[in-house]
């Protein structure tokens, strides 16, 4: 078998506004390929990939902070500390871009706010070749506007929009999404934006399958959202509340369990994590958080698994404000470079932290996804 590894990439240049696709220049992949011989029972080497992690760091008054070296990070793989290196490189490769809007559900209220975006989308973009597409989402998501280098197309689109029916499938827009990006050459670095609101509303993907293309994807992804309401909320949480799997009659079933975990699945599911190897356990866990992310606030979710950013909105001005805020932020990234030291199938849980500087905010991915293929 080989080990396919697909990880998020950015790149790091202070004080320059080099827009969306500079940060995604290093979305080109760093991998070295496992190799089997025909032979079934020959011995399978791995080299570790070379993972890449966009991190902004800023102060707690919200100021992007520079200066910082390789010394500064601590990066954990599965609580594993890493030896890392800080990339710095301002080349920036073509973009293709899919904005992915709700049209559906609470979404019908706010198309509104879409219109006026030609300025900010080409700020987000910046001055590299890109194709933007637009994908509107009810209950089942459609193109819009197809994957064009002209931005005033996909904004033209989001000014006019269409309402759709009373669903929201954010995952199943999202997992569509990935796929229309894959359609574009290769050399095109891809990104996701995401306007929705907060809580998924009837997708068909898994949650396990919708966790792995988040995860696995080279795609970055960047969501504003508004709030579902309570009673939506309330009811997609009842569906998918009991959809977590276990052996039959194991510590993970909710058959045959101890009697002390009668009402409290979660407390026993955890109790069985703790009883596995610590960087089982810490993958585990990560695995669990995610889906449960999903479930909860699944906008934000998607953000925070690619390593992206995410923020809600009320009106059109919230939102404005918002997409020019992440202009401002996308080329302050720094890109953390490590090779894992255990470079095992599934997912991975990151955690970058500071050398004793607590009072600092660090936004990075805090997963990513080593699948082999079959």
């Amino acid at each position: 078998m080989e080990l396919d590894r697909r990880l998020l990439q950015g790149r790091f240049v202070p004080g320059m506004k080099l827009g969306l696709a500079a940060l995604l220049a290093a979305l080109s992949l760093g991998w070295t390929m496992g190799q089997e011989s025909a032979n079934q029972h020959t011995t399978l080497t791995v080299r570790s990939p070379l993972v890449q992690v966009p991190v902004l760091v800023k102060t707690k008054a919200g100021r992007i902070e520079f200066g910082l070296t390789a010394e500064n990070f601590v990066v954990l793989d599965n609580g594993e500390p890493q030896k890392i290196t800080v990339d710095a490189d301002s080349g920036a490769q073509p973009l293709a871009l899919a904005v992915v809007v709700e049209t559906g559900g609470a979404g019908a209220s706010h198309l509104g706010d879409y219109a006026g975006l030609d300025s900010i989308l080409e700020s987000l973009i910046g001055a590299v070749e890109h194709r933007v597409a637009v994908i509107g989402f009810d209950r089942t998501p459609h193109v819009l506007a197809a994957f064009s280098p002209k931005t005033s197309d996909a904004s033209d689109t989001l000014a006019h929009l269409d309402r759709g029916n009373q669903g929201a499938a954010i995952l199943d827009a999202i997992a569509f999404a990935v796929e229309q990006l894959r359609t574009q050459p290769a050399e095109y670095r891809r990104a996701i934006l995401l306007l929705s609101e907060t809580v998924d509303q009837g997708s068909k993907i898994k949650l396990d399958e919708a966790l792995r293309l988040i995860s696995d994807s080279n795609t970055a992804m960047y969501s504003f959202s508004f709030s579902s309401t309570h009673a939506q909320v309330g009811h997609e949480a009842s569906k998918l509340s009991n959809d977590t799997p276990g052996p039959a009659h194991g510590c993970f079933s909710r058959e045959g369990a101890d009697e002390e975990y009668e009402g409290h699945y979660d407390q026993q599911v955890l109790d069985c994590v703790s009883q596995l190897a610590p960087p089982v356990r810490l993958a585990t866990m990560a695995f669990l958080a995610a889906r449960s992310g999903l479930r909860r606030k699944t906008a934000e979710a998607v953000a925070a698994l690619a390593g992206g950013e995410a923020a809600h909105f009320h009106h059109a001005k919230d939102l404005k404000a918002g997409l020019v805020a992440l202009s401002n932020d996308l080329p302050n990234y720094y890109v953390l470079s490590f090779r894992p030291t255990a470079a095992t199938t599934g997912l991975h849980a990151l955690k970058v932290e500071m050398k004793g500087r607590t009072s600092l905010a660090v936004n990075a991915r805090r997963e990513y996804w080593i699948e082999e293929e079959k």
